[in-house]
């Protein structure tokens, strides 16, 4: 591709996109480049603490409990407090609670100190998904996602490179590390981002009641998107839990494993604006169909893998389906979502990928160990079916789109400058 066509490329995916998003979107990838901790932790815990790896798994666990507990309320807090107040709140917390996590000696405290860093760090999500649906125009909406998502795994890989290298140096300042670089994060948040909760007149309040969580849960359209949700996801954490266990029992080391791994990385880094180019003005059911399929048997072919190469290329073939299915199921999201319910709708949402993360290690061990890897590969081939058809029968009649809040033709009243407003683009960049 010529090298005018690639500038061109490049400003079309980043133009038309308002100053706060970026604000939001630095805010992302500056807390991703910090993300030490997560990687390291189970090390930290047996080759620096001297702890089993069994209470290495147990601290996961309590880590991913704490994000399950605080999906719904974090939610909450984004519709009743507000966008800004939250992430506040939550990257502060996170930033102390990590720090404290790397002076814990305790095996209790450092069990409780980890629920609550997953607690604060789960928090920030639904705010940041919430902000970002108020200040980005509906047709801007899967490539806005899309960034979002690229900046998240450019920061991972990156920060997980580096985490080896300050391991090597010292544990506690990984922790110290992550919790200044949140705190940064809270920072820009606090100096950068106004308020985008929409404001309800009084007219508004009295013509619609307030969204509580028995409206999200008796939204039943919405509930089946959660549910899929969490099919897919519980496929995609195999990639993290499953397949290291998989290769290891066929004889493959730690290295060969890092090896296949590393080309999802690789993969969302390079394709994933390019292909979001291509899928964001397309029909949404179909390409969560599509992606369903990619992904559940993406992993079913691991089942026929026998060199890196072959693991590698089943890799290749789900990474694809989370490159099209993370910006256009969040889209899908907001769509569904009431406009003054934002919050706790994305906090839902939330709750289906950090219930899997709980999941899928013991559905992973379960299989393998009663079964084989074989099985378990043929499971995800069967979800990833399952969660297809689900797709295809829930999206059925779906109206058409009109400004993403689950309704058509209101125009929300936002508190920060219009999207579109001259002076809210990117420096440099016209739309």
């Amino acid at each position: 591709m010529p090298l005018a066509a690639l500038r061109r490329a490049a400003k079309d995916s980043v133009s038309g996109l308002p100053r706060a998003f970026w604000w939001l979107w630095i805010s992302t990838l500056v807390n991703r480049l910090g993300a030490f901790v997560a990687t390291f932790m189970a090390l930290y815990l047996t080759l620096d603490r001297g702890y089993s790896a069994t209470y290495a798994g147990l601290v996961a666990a309590l880590h991913g409990l704490g994000g399950v507990v605080s999906s719904l309320g974090a939610g909450v807090m984004t519709d009743r407090l507000g966008r800004r107040p939250t992430l506040l709140i939550a990257q502060t917390s996170t930033a102390l609670s990590v720090a404290l996590l790397g002076f814990m000696k305790d095996p209790l405290a450092i069990a409780a100190v980890a629920f609550l860093v997953g607690m604060a760090s789960n928090a920030s999500r639904p705010a940041v998904q919430a902000m970002m649906a108020d200040i980005v125009r509906p047709e801007d909406r899967v490539r806005a996602f899309s960034l979002n998502y690229w900046a998240i795994n450019l920061g991972f890989a990156i920060s997980s490179t580096g985490a080896g290298f300050i391991a090597e140096f010292s544990y506690l300042a990984g922790f110290l590390i992550e919790a200044v670089m949140t705190l940064v994060c809270a920072i820009v948040v606090f100096v950068k981002l106004p308020e985008s909760r929409p404001v309800r007149t009084a007219q508004e309040k009295a013509a619609e009641p307030d969204v509580g969580l028995g409206a999200v849960l008796r939204d039943g359209r919405f509930m089946g998107v959660v549910g899929l949700s969490f099919l897919v996801a519980l496929i995609f954490q195999q990639g993290s839990v499953g397949l290291p266990v998989a290769m290891g029992e066929a004889g493959f080391t730690p290295a060969d494993y890092g090896m296949a791994i590393a080309v999802n990385g690789v993969l969302i880094v390079a394709l994933q604006i390019p292909v979001t180019r291509f899928i964001e003005h397309r029909d949404p059911q179909r390409l969560l169909v599509v992606s369903a399929l990619l992904a559940g048997y993406g992993f079913g072919l691991t089942a026929f893998a026998g060199s890196i190469g072959v693991f590698a290329l089943t890799v290749c073939v789900w990474t694809l389906a989370e490159i099209v299915n993370a910006p256009t199921q969040t889209g899908l999201v907001v769509r569904l979502s009431p406009l003054h319910g934002r919050g706790r709708y994305q906090g839902m949402y939330t709750l289906s990928w950090a219930v899997a993360a709980l999941v899928a290690p013991l559905m992973s061990g379960f299989v393998i160990d009663r079964f084989g890897a074989e099985w378990l590969w043929g499971t995800c081939a069967v979800i990833g079916t399952v969660a297809a058809a689900g797709y295809w029968s829930l999206m059925r009649g779906l109206p058409a789109e009109g400004d993403g809040d689950g309704t058509v033709g209101v125009v929300p009243t936002p508190t920060v400058p219009a999207p579109d407003a001259v002076a809210d683009r990117v420096p440099g960049v016209t739309g």
